[in-house]
């Protein structure tokens, strides 16, 4: 479908803040817009936002995201013309294209030739290899035999990197370092491939132990006009997945950027793209760079371009969708300050960055403005599920220069307040003030070269945090005694005042709490009579204060700080610079047993059995992988907590199990001694 006018309304086929994000564009341009949503997202705010919306189905995306032709018959009757992807889903799907095409619907995105033609990643290096786009050396054919297979990583050499030859997001992911790796490696990949993306078709390639990674956003509309926008350094990543993007990319000169851009427009040429699309580079330590993949979308990191060349690129998308031209010419096209977006996740980094779900009791956004801009999907009060993606929000800030823009993301951050789940906005952060990241010395193995200090242990401010928390119980107490006063019969009753009077000495606050890492901290607090002294860790610390709805204006060694506090019934976060410490107020103390052996085996979180690794009584050794589960598109392996045998499994392969739940026995070969009791968690495959 091609026309001049831009469409009256528009559906999007996707949800959380990519949702929000178009609808947001859709209606300053004056489209009327149309959402969907699955049963986990009847209350969504991306369906609050739009216009109308449409029930699809169950939460799992099988069962409403992907269901292509009903999202096809919903447009139809909706009278939408034009079907936005978003990322993700649908978004870089030939077949749907195809479908929407058929039906007189504008799929705003390429047409399905050109998914067609980069969804295979070993189709889409040949056709870079015939525009005379550099290529990574690797093997990239059709012949998936296990035989072949591993002559053609022998070929290559080591270290190598297996890959999902369709999809993205690190999913089917593997870096092999030996020979001996090679066939578990393809192996596990071929099965999260399938799982992800329904086609275990795998490539291979040698793998750069240091290099960047730098894509260029390009822009291409049906008059044959094809530009690039800017380049974004997306070095940062966990597990092949994003962590932070920054445009431009820092440290390139001018003659690199303009190489690396020329080679991502006749990369979008050679297949005769329309629309917005991203060409990925790995750039090496000598500025030689590689085709690594293109994606077929927006990506998720779009508004960093979007900040610093001032151009809204979903109002691009729709335009090139109804038939104009692009708004800009390659020498119109300008690039002013720097910008950075973090990804803010439900997710543990003290804990193999499991994900999490459940509910968002407390939401605190830093303000808007110029400089800051945040894209979400999620309110307070909203439950994060566990069947998407556990992205809550995108923290994008601008400035004049880097360093200003840093110190914005920086700022930001602290801002940033969230409780009733874990989150990564202190890794985040120790991310953005780490040296070398200032220094803009990186490559896609930051992360791993410096996890340890970037998720931290315990903080230099805990001691500070514990001081804080026994302050607001006193407090606390105070205003609840306070409040129950006024509403008793006689509010001037001694038997009403929380005092902690002692006969002949000083009054005492008994307090009792349960920190984040589930350890009771048993304190003592003096009243001084309008101070409070606390002996902790050979330190005594004399506080004061008082509440003011959700903060704490307290006073700790002469220091005046504003604690801002989230409460849910006996638990509160208390928000610092260093990031949020939760504590829970205990009554009574209750000792709780080691955990057994047998936690090792419960699954860590909600999720889906995807295969046993070996069967019942087999006999394993202690670490050997028993079962693996998937959870928020990730895999996770159970492995055996000591030497035994294996005597059942509790679920078959497919079967839904619920966080907690124990999944299969296995009897010790041995009587269990103490240290055969350590904690060995499950861990990804």
């Amino acid at each position: 479908m091609s026309t001049k006018h831009m469409f009256t309304k528009l559906l999007i086929a996707n949800r959380g803040e990519i949702a929000c994000r178009i609808i947001k564009t859709a209606h300053a341009m004056g489209v009327r817009t149309v959402a969907l949503y699955s049963d986990a997202d009847k209350e969504a705010r991306h369906v609050a936002m739009a216009d109308e919306s449409f029930y699809l189905g169950g939460s799992a995306p099988a069962d409403s995201y992907l269901k292509g032709d009903l999202i096809i018959d919903i447009a139809k009757k909706a009278g939408a013309q034009a079907i936005h992807p978003g990322y993700g889903f649908l978004s870089e799907n030939a077949d749907f294209a195809r479908k929407c095409e058929a039906a007189g619907i504008a799929f705003v995105g390429p047409g399905s030739d050109a998914i067609d033609a980069m969804g295979s990643k070993s189709a889409a290096k040949s056709i870079m290899t015939a525009a005379n786009v550099p290529l990574v050396p690797g093997y990239h054919g059709d012949d998936q035999s296990d035989a072949v297979l591993k002559a053609e990583a022998l070929k290559i050499g080591f270290p190598m990197l297996i890959k999902a030859a369709y999809g993205g997001g690190g999913k089917g992911m593997r870096i092999v370092e030996n020979e001996g790796e090679i066939m578990e490696a393809v192996n596990s990949a071929r099965r999260e491939a399938a799982s992800s993306f329904g086609n275990d078709k795998l490539l291979m390639e040698r793998y750069l132990r240091q290099p960047r990674h730098v894509e260029v956003q390009v822009f291409a509309d049906t008059f044959g006009n094809a530009i690039y926008l800017s380049d974004r350094d997306c070095s940062i990543q966990r597990r092949h997945q994003k962590v932070v993007e920054e445009a431009p990319a820092p440290g390139l000169s001018d003659t690199l950027r303009a190489q690396m851009g020329a080679a991502a427009v006749a990369a979008a040429k050679a297949i005769d793209y329309v629309g917005a699309g991203t060409i990925e580079f790995l750039l090496d330590t000598d500025n030689s760079f590689y085709f690594m993949e293109m994606n077929t979308r927006l990506q998720v990191e779009h508004p960093v371009t979007e900040m610093v060349t001032g151009q809204d690129l979903v109002k691009w998308q729709l335009l090139v969708a109804s038939g104009q031209p692009l708004p800009l010419k390659q020498d119109e096209v300008r690039i002013h300050g720097h910008s950075f977006e973090v990804r803010i996740y439900a997710e543990d980094p003290q804990n193999e960055f499991l994900p999490a779900s459940g509910k968002l009791n407390f939401l605190r956004e830093p303000e808007q403005s110029k400089f800051v801009r945040i894209d979400s999907g999620i309110r307070e009060n909203d439950v994060i599920s566990n069947f998407y993606d556990p992205m809550i929000a995108k923290l994008i800030v601008w400035d004049e220069s880097r360093p200003r823009a840093l110190q914005r993301l920086v700022h930001a951050l602290e801002s940033y307040q969230i409780s009733g789940l874990k989150h990564n906005i202190e890794f985040l952060a120790n991310i953005a003030e780490h040296p070398a990241f200032a220094n803009a010395d990186f490559s896609t193995d930051f992360i791993g070269r410096y996890g340890d200090t970037l998720i931290g242990t315990a903080s230099s401010e805990a001691d500070t945090a514990l001081a804080f928390a026994a302050l607001y119980q006193v407090l606390a107490r105070k205003e609840a005694a306070k409040a129950l006063a006024i509403n008793s019969a006689d509010p001037y009753s001694p038997w009403g005042q929380v005092s902690g009077f002692r006969l002949n000495s000083c009054s005492q606050h008994n307090i009792t709490l349960l920190d984040d890492a589930h350890e009771l901290q048993q304190l003592v607090m003096l009243d001084l009579g309008g101070m409070y002294q606390l002996p902790l860790h050979g330190q005594d610390w004399i506080l004061n204060g008082e509440l003011k709805q959700d903060l704490l204006l307290a006073e700790i060694n002469g220091h005046k700080s504003k604690v801002p506090v989230s409460v849910q019934g006996d638990d509160f976060t208390l928000f610092l610079p260093s990031g949020s410490y939760h504590f829970k107020a205990v009554q009574t103390v209750v000792v709780e047993e080691q955990a057994s052996s047998a936690d090792k085996l419960k699954a860590p979180m909600n999720g889906t059995v995807v295969t046993h690794l070996v069967d019942v009584g087999s006999e394993v050794k202690a670490g050997q992988g028993l079962l693996v589960m998937e959870a928020m598109k990730m895999e996770y392996t159970i492995e055996a907590p000591f030497d035994g045998t294996v005597t059942e499994f509790y679920f078959k392969a497919g079967e839904l199990v619920t966080d907690g739940t124990t999944l299969l026995n296995v009897e010790p070969l041995e009587p269990l001694l103490a240290s055969d009791d350590e904690q060995i968690a499950s861990k990804e495959a």
